[in-house]
C-alpha cells in the first residue's frame, strides 16, 4: 500500500466492521491499522477456512478479500459466502489481477477490485462504497420486514381483497368476483389500509410490490 498525505475516513464508520482476509500477515496488519485509524472495527483472517469457521458480526460491514489465497481462491470463497447466506459487500485486492478475473468478481457482486500496491485513500473510497451499499441493503431489508409484519396482521379475506385492489379492481368488481357485498369489501379495504399503515392506493400498491404480491387482474361485467 502507498499512503497519501492524509487518508480521509469513510462516511459511514460508526459501528461498521471491515473483515480482512489475506494470507500475508503484513498486509493484514497494515489494513488493520488503516481501518482502525478512521474508526472502523476489524476482523482478521488468514484463510477462507478461518473465515467460514468463525462467527461474523451481525452489524454493517464489508469484506476486503485477497484473490490469491492458499487452498480456496478469493473468487471461490466469494461463491461459498453466497451459499452460506453471507451477503457482505466484497472488495477484492490482488497483485496478479487480470481482466477476466475482475469481470468475474464484479459480476458476482464485488464492489471493487484493487491491484496491489494501492493507495490507502483508494481502499478507503472502496470501503466507503461498500459500507453505503451494505447500509442500503440493510435498510431495504428492515423496511421489507416491517411491511411483512404488517401483512401478517391481515385476515385471509383482507389479503384476498388487498390482492384484487392492488391489481386495479374497483370495490364493485372485487365484490362480484369473491361473492361479497360492496359495503363489505369497503370495510375489508379500510381494514387493509389501516393495518398496512397507508393512506393511498398508490402506497398500498408499493407495499404489495415490495412483498412480491401479484394478482392477475380479472374483469367482470360490472363497471
Amino acid at each position: 500500500m502507498t499512503r497519501p498525505n492524509q487518508a480521509q475516513p469513510p462516511a459511514q464508520s460508526s459501528n461498521a466492521t471491515v473483515i480482512i482476509v489475506d494470507d500475508d500477515a503484513g498486509i493484514r496488519a497494515s489494513l488493520d491499522s488503516l481501518f482502525r485509524s478512521v474508526g472502523l472495527e476489524t476482523r482478521l483472517f488468514g484463510s477462507p477456512a478461518e473465515l467460514l469457521g468463525s462467527s461474523l458480526p451481525d452489524g454493517p460491514g464489508c469484506i476486503v478479500l485477497d484473490v490469491r489465497l492458499p487452498g480456496v481462491s478469493g473468487l471461490d470463497l466469494q461463491g461459498q459466502l453466497v451459499r452460506h447466506g453471507i451477503s457482505y459487500p466484497i472488495i477484492f485486492m490482488t497483485g496478479h489481477g487480470d481482466i477476466p478475473m475482475s469481470v468475474r468478481a464484479m459480476k458476482a457482486g464485488a464492489v471493487d477490485f484493487l491491484s496491489k500496491p494501492f493507495r490507502d485513500q483508494d481502499m478507503l473510497d472502496a470501503v466507503t462504497a461498500a459500507l453505503e451499499r451494505d447500509a442500503q441493503h440493510r435498510a431495504e431489508a428492515a423496511t421489507k420486514d416491517d411491511i411483512r409484519a404488517q401483512y401478517e396482521t391481515l385476515t385471509a379475506r383482507e389479503r384476498e381483497v388487498m390482492g384484487h385492489v392492488t391489481a386495479g379492481l374497483m370495490n364493485k368488481q372485487v365484490a362480484a368476483l369473491i361473492g361479497l357485498s360492496e359495503i363489505t369489501v369497503k370495510i375489508h379495504r379500510g381494514n387493509v389500509m389501516r393495518k398496512m399503515g397507508v393512506r393511498s392506493l398508490a402506497d398500498l400498491v408499493r407495499k404489495a410490490e415490495a412483498l412480491g404480491i401479484s394478482q392477475t387482474r380479472r374483469t367482470t361485467d360490472q363497471t
